[in-house]
């Protein structure tokens, strides 16, 4: 048995090391001018979130607002640190056989839930296997099929997965199909959490409105469409929190200027930026500044199912009559790094010489009359859905809107601010054409191109199907040669991109201005969040 407690692998280690040469690892504490007091208890840390999460309870978590509150809540066997370690959370230690096929973890003793039960091995048998449960409807389910026993559970063919055993009440065996270079990553990822397992069945939906973890702070309440509220933890096996509650408060659609505007009034611990006087605002004075490069890609997607949308030459024509450059530059000030392909750079697998689709109009002309509409002639209008409408979305929107005339392509944008609404109509395959971001679970290019393009996918929004792409797919995540995943993922992204079920826009960068007062905050790769909020304290009690 070969120790596997801490050891980095070298994908995270290569993100690592380009984070450092992006952006200098300083805590934002110190970008602050850290005083030399000691950390002080208590306080209340006011939040803004973008949108009303559609659930709270992390197995069917979607969306980015819902995974921000539950990861304050939970915890799962491990997680990520500050520069993407794996490093223990309820796992204290954990090992691997020599054909990593059998992986070993040692709970710790006396953690306890939030509502006085110690948690236990067959909690954590419990909440894995609800992950593969097809009622779960998981969207982190296909990461965990490598479970021996995994994919005869999720297709009704056993009663238990029979690759996850508790050999005592604190010691879980994982036994594998086929050895996975990263698993214990996947095993850091936000659905991977642990729950009370007669809560979770008693509850059942309900259990995502009141959540009950072992995490760091506590769900107090929730009244929908205005605030979340979390109390410290007192109990939490790491320390309590410094801080006594954390309010989350809502404003739908993503109104970063308003959010902005309670921030200066003092009414919020931190804000995203508004798009309004950007550069200004952050030269400004009495504020902590803080930016990273993220794990991301925000792009169009396209519902390949969608007449006249099935054609690819349409989906193509679409690609090369929008300005790339121009979106980011004058819809959003330059902040973000123009995509050429999906794979942000940093992961493994990011091809620099990716090109994509040019910006090009005569291309695109030439397309639509080869799919039988000259000069966009009987082209029937694009509607395009976004669940976010602020300053920005909308410069987008009338940029894209004039691109898209200049090759005879008329566009409708439609706005849908109610996220679970946007999440459902998505799901159901009711959007034609789509705005929407991807921040990654895991930093793994198998995070991006199975998870959103496989056929098979419960994240394939766009109907997408290529069995080329999807056996390039399975034959990455079964291979150990690191060059010969790189060889695959490349080969794969092309192909999706050929295919053009997506227009990639930007790579997003972290960036977010905290009150002056706010010390010790640590952001990862993975963004918001991954915030461990148990570590903030506040230098002065507003």
């Amino acid at each position: 048995m070969s120790e596997q407690g801490s050891k980095r692998s070298p994908l995270l280690m290569l993100f690592s090391f380009w984070l450092l040469l992006v952006c200098p690892m300083t805590s934002l504490a110190q970008t602050a001018g850290e005083t030399t007091d000691h950390p002080r208890n208590g306080g209340i840390y006011r939040r803004p979130l973008g949108n009303d999460p559609v659930t709270l309870d992390p197995a069917r978590i979607a969306d980015s607002y819902g995974r921000s509150v539950a990861q304050q809540m939970f915890d799962g066997l491990v997680h990520f640190d500050q520069t993407l370690t794996v490093a223990p959370a309820l796992a204290q230690f954990w090992k691997a056989s020599r054909d990593g096929l059998t992986w070993t973890f040692n709970l710790r003793k006396g953690v306890m839930f939030h509502h006085g039960r110690e948690m236990t091995a067959d909690d954590v048998i419990y909440s894995l296997t609800r992950i593969l449960d097809p009622k779960i409807q998981s969207g982190a389910s296909d990461l965990f099929l490598v479970i021996r026993g995994a994919r005869e559970f999720r297709e009704g063919r056993a009663k238990r997965v029979s690759g996850l055993m508790a050999l005592d009440g604190y010691t879980v065996e994982v036994t594998l199909t086929e050895a996975l270079a990263p698993f214990v990553s996947l095993l850091a990822v936000g659905h991977a959490k642990i729950v009370p397992r007669e809560l979770a069945e008693q509850e059942g939906d309900a259990f995502g409105a009141h959540p009950v973890g072992t995490g760091p702070f506590k769900f107090v309440q929730w009244d929908r469409g205005r605030e979340i509220v979390l109390v410290a933890n007192p109990n939490y096996f790491d320390g309590p929190p410094k801080l006594a509650r954390v309010i989350y408060r809502i404003f739908p659609g993503e109104q970063f200027d308003v959010m902005y505007d309670e921030f200066h009034k003092g009414h919020l611990e931190d804000t995203a930026l508004p798009i309004r006087d950007y550069r200004r605002i952050v030269a400004g004075p009495g504020q902590s500044y803080f930016k990273r490069p993220l794990i991301s890609v925000r792009f169009y997607g396209i519902n390949t199912r969608v007449k006249p949308l099935d054609d690819p030459r349409i989906r193509q024509a679409l690609a090369h009559a929008i300005d790339r450059e121009v979106l980011v530059e004058e819809a959003f000030l330059g902040r973000y790094v123009v995509a050429r392909g999906i794979l942000p750079p940093g992961t493994q697998g990011f091809n620099p010489k990716l090109a994509a689709y040019a910006y090009d109009r005569r291309k695109a002309r030439e397309l639509l009359t080869q799919a039988g509409y000259p000069g966009g002639r009987g082209l029937p209008p694009i509607s395009i859905w976004s669940s976010v409408k602020h300053e920005g979305i909308v410069r987008e929107h009338d940029q894209i809107r004039r691109q898209l005339e200049a090759v005879g392509v008329q566009a409708e944008f439609r706005y849908l601010t109610d996220w679970p609404a946007f999440s459902r109509a998505l799901a159901d395959g009711r959007l034609p054409v789509f705005l929407y971001a991807w921040y990654a679970d895991v930093p793994d290019p198998d995070n991006f191109l199975f998870k959103l393009f496989h056929s098979k996918s419960l994240r394939n929004f766009f109907g997408y199907a290529n069995p080329v792409v999807d056996g390039l797919l399975v034959a990455a995540r079964g291979t150990s040669d690191p060059q010969r995943r790189v060889d695959l993922y490349r080969r794969a992204e092309q192909l999706i991109l050929d295919d053009a079920p997506i227009i990639p826009i930007f790579h997003y960068t972290y960036e977010r201005l905290f009150q002056p007062y706010v010390r010790s905050i640590e952001v990862n790769g993975l963004g918001d969040p991954y915030i461990p909020l148990r570590k903030i304290w506040l230098e002065r009690r507003p």
